[in-house]
């Protein structure tokens, strides 16, 4: 295993920089995801670690060695990394065990080696019962097992997945996520995935880092990213937060529609707009006014919708705002009511400008 790390890495196209000066340093044995929507450069990140890309500028590092800067370029079959692709690039004329054990037979290891390893593997991504099919006799989450086992058996220093989930139905989407997870456990290769599915890398990472226009906007564990985000964009990326929009008063004070709201996060400036996030289910809906004044907010119900279990509702407050929040499935309030939104300061979020 190897650390990885990124210093200044950029990559322009013409005037464009698609992936403009990123800084990241990956621990070994560790999985990060890089996070974002199309086009924020993740995909072009990856293929840069993974040599298909030559930097504009910038360095990559693996074990502390360089392997990629302008001026020179380790090729990516010398660089010692197993890339998965969306389409998995499964041989459809070998078998399940033929498209595993296929890096090992080009290294030319002996077949002693091979059948240990193979064992091991089959029995690790249980695919053991499996071995003497051919992927078109595979459902999708079986061959996107298969994938990851012809890339782990080769022992690489650094895992390289590109959107690995994006083909399954969400069924098997949620449930390969843990089994990613399980066998990064298992076998602690450093791991660099690319997914634009927050809940992939809810799951799967311990380091995840959201890009924005070729720049990782935030990086952070699962938690703080979803905790504690810096920026609008990461707040709505993340979760799908309300962002209010007010104006800075003294201390940690926001006012949003003629309320002063209490806030955690980065610093406030007076005077200076100010946005600040909070989650739909971190909101408290009244049907009558609560005894407390701290952090309410009055609003009208614009529309409530019954989902089983929960009720969701989107209020308008009296400067036009729209929020979502929700409510137990009993508390049914009438489209047209005023309610009162109760919002704890600690998940108020003062956000960077």
């Amino acid at each position: 295993m190897a650390s990885v790390e990124l210093k200044g890495l950029t990559k322009k196209y013409g005037p464009l920089a698609v992936v403009d000066d990123v800084s990241l340093h990956i621990e070994h044995g560790h999985l990060v995801c890089l996070l974002g929507p199309s086009g924020c450069g993740k995909t072009t990140t990856l293929r840069l670690i993974a040599g298909f890309v030559e930097p504009t500028g910038g360095e990559i590092l693996v074990g502390g060695k360089l392997i990629s800067s302008p001026a020179a370029t380790v090729p990516p079959e010398r660089r010692n990394m197993s890339m998965i692709f969306q389409s998995y690039a499964l041989w459809p004329h070998m078998t399940v065990a033929e498209n595993i054990m296929y890096g090992l037979k080009l290294r030319k290891m002996s077949k002693d080696v091979i059948a240990k390893k193979l064992d091991a593997i089959l029995s690790t991504t249980k695919l053991a019962p499996l071995a003497e099919r051919y992927p078109g006799e595979l459902s999708g989450g079986q061959q996107q097992r298969v994938a990851l086992a012809r890339a782990l058996i080769v022992e690489p220093e650094t895992l390289l997945l590109d959107e690995p989930l994006s083909n399954l139905d969400a069924n098997l989407r949620e449930e390969m996520r843990f089994e990613v997870r399980r066998l990064h456990d298992a076998y602690r290769y450093t791991t660099v995935y690319v997914t634009h599915d927050q809940s992939e890398a809810m799951t799967t990472a311990d380091l995840i880092c959201v890009m924005n226009g070729g720049k990782i906007e935030q990086s952070g564990s699962p938690e703080e990213i979803y905790d504690r985000p810096r920026s609008e964009f990461v707040a709505r990326f993340i979760g799908s937060s309300n962002v209010l929009k007010g104006k800075g008063l003294d201390g940690n004070r926001v006012e949003f529609s003629g309320v002063a709201l209490q806030c955690t996060g980065e610093k406030v400036v007076a005077g200076a707009a100010t946005a600040v996030s909070v989650r739909p289910h971190d909101i408290t809906l009244h049907a009558t006014q609560p005894q407390t004044t701290e952090n309410v907010v009055p609003a009208t119900v614009v529309r409530q919708v019954f989902l089983g279990g929960s009720r969701d509702y989107m209020v308008e407050t009296k400067d036009g705002t729209q929020l979502r929040t929700a409510t137990a499935a009993e508390t049914n309030i009438p489209q047209g009511s005023t309610v009162w939104l109760q919002m704890p300061p600690a998940r108020c979020r003062a956000l960077l400008g």
